[in-house]
C-alpha cells in the first residue's frame, strides 16, 4: 500500500496537526527514557526504539503516526520500520524534539 502522508514533516507542521487534528493524530517519542527525563513534548506517547517491534498491535491503524526521537534519525528508522509492517501513515518528525525545542518552545531544556 503506497503511503498517503509525506516520509518527513516539519515540527512547525507537527504543531499545527497536534493542534488541529489532535484526534487523527498520535506523536510517540522514541527517544531513551533517560531522554524523555530531560524534556518532553505534552501529550508525545513514550515508547523506546527497541520496544516498537512488541508494540505494533497497540498502534492505532486508523491515526497518523508522528515519530520524533532526538534529532531526527532513529525515527526516520521508525518510520520506514512500521510503513514496512503495515502503517501506512506514518511521518518523521524532521530535526527531533532539538527543532522543536528551537523553533516551537524556545524555553525547552535542551541536550
Amino acid at each position: 500500500m503506497k503511503p498517503n502522508c509525506p516520509l518527513e514533516i516539519s515540527v512547525r507542521e507537527t504543531k499545527r496537526l497536534l493542534d488541529t487534528q489532535s484526534d487523527q493524530v498520535l506523536l510517540i517519542d522514541v527517544r531513551e527514557t533517560e531522554e524523555v527525563a530531560i524534556c518532553r513534548i505534552a501529550g508525545a506517547r513514550h515508547i523506546p526504539m527497541r520496544e516498537i517491534p512488541g508494540q505494533l498491535g497497540a498502534l492505532p491503524p486508523d491515526q497518523h503516526l508522528l515519530i520524533h526521537c532526538h534529532h531526527g534519525g532513529r525515527s526516520l528508522h521508525v518510520t520506514q520500520f512500521l510503513r514496512d509492517h503495515g502503517f501506512p501513515r506514518v511521518s518523521n518528525v524532521a530535526g527531533g524534539i532539538d527543532t522543536w525545542a528551537e523553533e516551537i518552545e524556545p524555553g525547552m531544556e535542551r541536550y
